[in-house]
């Protein structure tokens, strides 16, 4: 990591640090994928305090920088045939969505095969040294999470956490994968995954999160609006 880059990313953290992250995503077949209504969003949630949002796609990523200025942790969701990984899962994605204004890189760094043969640490550095961003490693387990710091992200998040083989019989939040971060560790750790209300948030910071991130309990209107229905139907 060069010294511009590293001084830049030390600006973004502590911005973050004790913070709530919105990540403003839909799905593809809902109404509300479209750029406008993510950038929506994304300002929205700025506006009452948010310090960042994690966006999904360089077309979603390209509207919300036109109307926000916090930080933006940028993916690209991409499903390769006979491959499991898909947060950013090449270099062209992490490009596509840096020049789209990402200021981080979110990528998928659990220890799953990648495509084309590709390194999970490959990637991280030509991240570093080609587009100068920071890396966001989106983890499933310690011992993925002590690989990525050791490839050189610079921060991890639990992400992925209950949605890989190895850790699909656990339901997120990772309360207790955070406590193991944070004794293993030396870079930040992100709570992402299952924060389903403020109180949540709050433990997830006690418990040593560097801040939390909130998706579906605050932006998923279709995943929300279906499980009330399902309550109030019955199902």
């Amino acid at each position: 990591m060069t010294y511009d880059m590293k001084n830049n990313f030390d600006s973004i953290l502590a911005g973050l640090r004790g913070g709530l992250i919105v990540s403003c995503q839909a799905p593809v077949e809902s109404p509300l994928h479209d750029p406008m209504v993510i950038a929506a969003m994304a300002e929205a949630a700025i506006n009452q305090g948010a310090v960042g949002v994690r966006i999904d796609t360089p077309d979603h990523i390209r509207a919300v920088r036109q109307r926000v200025s916090a930080p933006i942790i940028g993916l690209w969701k991409q499903q390769i045939p006979g491959c499991e990984v898909y947060i950013t899962p090449q270099f062209e994605h992490a490009q596509a969505i840096a020049a789209a204004g990402a200021d981080i890189i979110a990528i998928d760094a659990t220890l799953r095969d990648r495509p084309g043969g590709e390194t999970m640490a490959g990637l991280i550095q030509q991240i570093h040294q080609t587009l100068n961003k920071p890396v966001m490693a989106d983890i499933d387990t310690l011992e993925a999470a002590v690989a990525a710091a050791d490839a050189g992200a610079n921060w991890v998040g639990t992400t992925l956490y209950g949605y890989t083989a190895e850790t699909r019989r656990n339901t997120p939040p990772a309360y207790g994968l955070l406590t193991d971060l944070r004794q293993k560790l030396s870079v930040p750790a992100i709570c992402e995954g299952g924060v389903a209300s403020p109180q949540m948030a709050r433990k997830a910071l006690d418990l040593g999160a560097y801040a939390v991130v909130v998706g579906t309990a605050i932006t998923g209107i279709d995943a929300q609006v279906r499980a009330y229905q399902g309550a109030l139907s019955g199902d």
